[in-house]
């Protein structure tokens, strides 16, 4: 049994992580952190979350006594805080973009912060770093559209069978966090698709970093918003350089994940769905069609708040310490 700390467990990643861990059979939660909420009831906030009887506090990371913490904070508070727990002898898993990056450089650049306290963290997408997050003090946990795009292309990248890759991802709209904005306003949103940051997100660095390291093919991401809740759908469009089938292309997909708990490999020109996934931590990857282009079109499909957030986080935390991989974190999605 471990003690494990969430530090922002107020908003939809925070929640996702209460849920998951409540009937893991080796946690023990400790500490779930809100200043906003602070003295409230778990299920105050969130209220599927009936059976918590802890309520949300308000302390600082030095008075947090745990194994684990997860730090489910805002891009640029990660960093004023992570770097303490580390030094406090707790493992961390960050849920926020402040240690995604080998090259500090980028991350300022496309976040807009000086980075004050850079650590070496494990980039924690289990399906490319599983023995080094193993052995990891710091796991950084992958965006959420970094995880369905880069698990939709590593097996062409790393056959090199492509040169040229065009990321379009549609997210759900809860990808925007708890707090309303202009874009994420129902009326705003509903029965309309919206492009953003179409050529400036940035999840599309962390994407070209993390693929570049299996081959050279040149990435280029956009993003869209659409009006569901959870998912994102990811379709991958990238040009051929071999003379390939889309069963060879489906073939080697489902070899290069066959040992994977959480990815499916779909029957040829079967497309995912959304709500396959809702609510798991599957990610589902299919389509392998060709035109006669060389176009080669691969779909993935993941829940942004459980494989691309707090699900990946609990695997994370399950290969730190030892624990079943999929313990806690094993349910199929809610279809419809």
């Amino acid at each position: 049994m471990i003690k494990v700390g969430i530090i922002g467990a107020s908003g939809y990643t925070g929640g996702e992580l209460l849920r998951f861990l409540k009937n893991h059979p080796e946690i023990d939660i400790v500490a779930a952190t809100s200043r906003q909420f602070k003295g409230e009831s778990i299920h105050k906030v969130h209220p599927h979350l009936r059976d918590f009887e802890m309520k949300f506090e308000d302390i600082k990371p030095d008075e947090i006594d745990a194994d684990l913490v997860f730090t489910a904070t805002p891009h640029g508070a990660s960093m004023k805080i992570v770097p303490e727990l580390v030094k406090n002898g707790m493992k961390v898993i960050d849920l926020s973009g402040d240690y995604r990056f080998d090259n500090i450089g980028t991350y300022e650049k496309w976040y807009g912060y000086k980075h004050s306290h850079p650590l070496n963290a494990v980039y924690g997408l289990p399906e490319i770093n599983r023995e080094l997050i193993k052995d990891a003090d710091l796991v950084a946990n992958p965006g959420c559209y970094p995880t369905g795009a880069i698990l939709a292309c590593l097996p062409i990248v790393s056959e090199n069978i492509v040169d040229t890759i065009v990321i379009d991802s549609k997210s759900g709209v809860s990808g925007a966090g708890v707090k309303p904005s202009e874009s994420s306003h129902y009326p705003n949103c509903s029965d309309s698709i919206s492009p953003y940051a179409v050529t400036t997100h940035r999840h599309g660095p962390e994407i070209m970093e993390k693929l570049s390291k299996f081959g050279s093919a040149r990435v280029s991401f956009t993003p869209h918003l659409v009006p569901v809740i959870r998912g994102i759908m990811t379709t991958v469009h990238s040009f051929i350089t071999e003379d390939v089938s889309p069963e060879y292309v489906r073939e080697l997909y489902s070899e290069f994940y066959a040992e994977e708990p959480f990815v499916r490999v779909l029957d040829q020109g079967e497309v995912p769905r959304l709500s396959s996934v809702r609510g798991s931590n599957f990610c589902h990857i299919g389509c392998f069609d060709i035109d006669d282009n060389g176009r080669l079109v691969v779909a993935s499909s993941i829940d942004n708040l459980v494989k691309g957030a707090s699900g990946q986080a609990v695997h994370n935390m399950n290969l730190m310490f030892g624990f079943k991989e999929t313990e806690s974190i094993d349910m199929v999605g809610l279809h419809p």
